[in-house]
């Protein structure tokens, strides 16, 4: 077994980590510093396409080759950057002295001062922070919850009909279909991903206040503010902003957090009417040989799944609230409460990515049980008394509602044989008597 695992402080990198090992490139330590030095060498290499005139000898060059050898970074390299972190005592600045490094091997000392030039740490970290998280969620995030989605499709095309009592306030009400009520879900997770879809990827970039000061100070003939928004917003297809302090003010992100955020509440409500469902007895769960449900009660076989996805969800909404509330309010130009705080960003990702995982494999796991929505469906008759006084309603006959709230409130036991007496007893023709007979609670389930 892996000993790093079991001694992890975190559950994330410990018990869940093969479930959360796919966010690794982008939101671990390593993936942060490779996302930093891949951001420096496309500035880098923006510089040299303006041309800064110092950079003009460079095209005799393979840029491509020259890039290539410093972002394909390996364990060794990375570790390298953190061992000159120990010195410079700030992440970025090490980022910095290991291109220069990396400059002076391949034998470009000469260049090497225009790594970084009239840059700010922050222009690195708000550009390679947004695009590392624009990966994740593409590579990861999406296409686990369109897993999601897709088995709650298949579920309610292949139960969609279903008939099931439906609950209002946890009593008894109007039937509906399963497939209906699983669509329900899917219609919801659906809206919200198509709104998050749509919030764009915020990046800063200009300089130390926003301002490009140094850039414009050294070449006050260039067009800083165009050379920003063509770097951001079609080589690293961000958007930047036009006007900001230090930092990115992050509001697209939050905006994203609670996007998410809405999201994981949606499929904490499924887990619990899954859960709900399954102690209704309208599913069974498919057992797999040589699992404990109780170390007590062996006949156990508990709804794990859905209570784990409730659980981690509960986490990842706690962080992504902080994360969403926290990051918009800086003192003045800045201050450094965003820099620790953004480091945890991949925490309630994961966190979700292990309830999505969670509630995929309960889902896979239900055997419908219909014979017992059956059983429900016909110890409830008194649901059809909505459709038999609206029809009388229809028929403009005298206080329909009154006279089933009283059949209903009053028989302490109300079965098909008691609705047909009761129709049986009203003065109507015996038509609308065979319509109203024709109604029972399996197929009175509306459109």
């Amino acid at each position: 077994m892996d000993y790093s695992s079991l001694n992890a402080i975190s559950p994330i990198d410990g018990r869940y980590h093969k479930q959360t090992e796919n966010l690794r490139p982008y939101f671990s330590e390593a993936a942060l510093i490779k996302f930093r030095v891949f951001v420096e060498m496309e500035y880098f290499l923006a510089l040299c396409e303006l041309p800064i005139p110092a950079l003009k000898s460079l095209n005799t060059y393979n840029l491509d080759a020259i890039k290539s050898q410093i972002i394909n970074m390996n364990d060794d390299d990375v570790m390298k950057v953190k061992e000159i972190e120990k010195t410079t005592n700030h992440d970025v600045k090490a980022v910095e002295y290991f291109i220069k490094d990396k400059f002076d091997q391949l034998k470009l000392s000469q260049y090497k001062e225009y790594i970084h030039f009239g840059l700010t740490s922050q222009d690195i970290n708000n550009t390679a922070i947004p695009y590392s998280f624009k990966a994740g969620m593409m590579v990861v995030y999406y296409p686990q919850l369109q897993e999601l989605i897709n088995i709650l499709k298949d579920l309610a095309k292949e139960w969609e009909h279903i008939s099931m009592l439906a609950h209002t306030h946890g009593q008894p009400a109007s039937p509906t279909r399963l497939g209906k009520e699983i669509m329900v879900f899917v219609e919801r997770i659906e809206n919200q991903l198509e709104l998050l879809k749509v919030i764009p990827y915020g990046a800063k970039f200009g300089g130390a206040t926003g301002n490009f000061n140094a850039h414009h100070v050294a070449f006050p003939l260039i067009n800083w503010k165009k050379f920003g928004n063509d770097f951001v917003n079609n080589k690293l297809k961000l958007k930047r902003l036009q006007n900001t302090t230090q930092i990115e003010h992050y509001d697209y992100l939050a905006a994203q957090f609670d996007g998410i955020k809405r999201i994981n509440t949606i499929i904490l409500d499924l887990n619990r009417d899954f859960w709900t469902y399954i102690s209704m007895n309208y599913f069974k769960q498919k057992i797999k040989e040589g699992e404990v449900g109780s170390s007590a009660m062996p006949h156990k076989v508990n709804p794990i799944d859905f209570e784990n996805s409730e659980g981690n969800i509960g986490i990842a909404n706690a962080l992504l609230e902080h994360l969403s509330a926290k990051l918009p309010v800086s003192r003045l130009q800045r201050d450094l409460t965003d820099s620790t705080v953004l480091r945890n960003i991949g925490v309630p990702l994961a966190h979700t990515l292990i309830a999505m995982k969670s509630t995929v494999k309960g889902l896979n796991k239900l055997l419908l049980n219909q014979k017992e929505i059956q059983k429900d469906l016909e110890n409830n008759w008194a649901v059809v008394a909505e459709a038999i006084q609206t029809i009388l309603r229809r028929e403009n006959y005298p206080n329909p509602y009154e006279a089933l709230k009283d059949l209903t409130r009053t028989n302490t036991e109300i079965n098909g044989n008691t609705m047909a007496q009761f129709i049986d007893g009203l003065k109507i023709s015996d038509i609308l008597k065979t319509e109203l007979k024709a109604i029972n609670p399996s197929n009175y389930t509306g459109i």
